[in-house]
């Protein structure tokens, strides 16, 4: 069935929306608030919160900048990974590599081919939105499942569960598709006189 309407996109399954929003998605920006949640003794305890900004252009180009309650940035430039902390003032560099390939910035900002490192499914409708679950197929992944939610063709909810069982929940805001980046949009400049690690 052919569809051009907004309305078939919602009701479109996750795996499929996810799908569509990645071919067609080669960059964005957005909001987004994280929140830490943990069992203990059964009971839902909630951690730490933050929030910031992120903008993203494929394959592997990512800014995720946290603003409250600390500042820090996790940035790549399609090489390398920055990840710099204010109050230390301290940047550590990691080369891409494979080490983001089953994490949760290659679902949004990777090359798109998610069955190449995930196993994928339906998790069902919940207030609206549907959601997958994707399982990393690396088994030292840092991650058990993640969990994707989908809405009018765009991502607006993940949660993250780690072999800890702890679970970081996020919201997206403010997405906008496919908006132009300049040239240098992405080039991490490390701070004056910052420590330079790299592991």
């Amino acid at each position: 069935m052919l569809c051009f309407t907004q309305a078939c996109t919602a009701q479109a399954s996750a795996i499929e929306q996810f799908k569509n929003f990645a071919a067609n998605t080669k960059t964005a920006k957005g909001e987004f608030v994280q929140t830490q949640v943990k069992m203990v003794n059964g009971k839902v305890q909630i951690g730490k919160i933050s929030s910031g900004i992120f903008k993203f252009s494929r394959p592997g180009k990512f800014i995720w900048n946290y603003l409250k309650p600390y500042e820090q940035v996790l940035q790549a430039d399609g090489n390398n990974l920055y990840m710099f902390d204010k109050d230390l003032n301290q940047v550590t560099i990691k080369t891409l590599g494979n080490a983001i390939a089953s994490s949760p910035a290659a679902i949004l900002f990777g090359s798109g081919d998610l069955e190449k490192n995930f196993i994928l499914k339906e998790a069902g409708l919940n207030q609206g939105v549907e959601w997958l679950e994707a399982t990393p197929k690396q088994k030292d992944s840092q991650f058990e499942v993640i969990r994707i939610g989908m809405k009018a063709g765009l991502p607006i909810g993940m949660e993250l569960k780690d072999s800890f069982g702890q679970i970081s929940s996020l919201n997206l805001n403010k997405f906008e598709r496919n908006p132009s980046f300049g040239a240098d949009q992405f080039k991490f400049v490390v701070p004056t006189g910052a420590d330079v690690l790299r592991p």
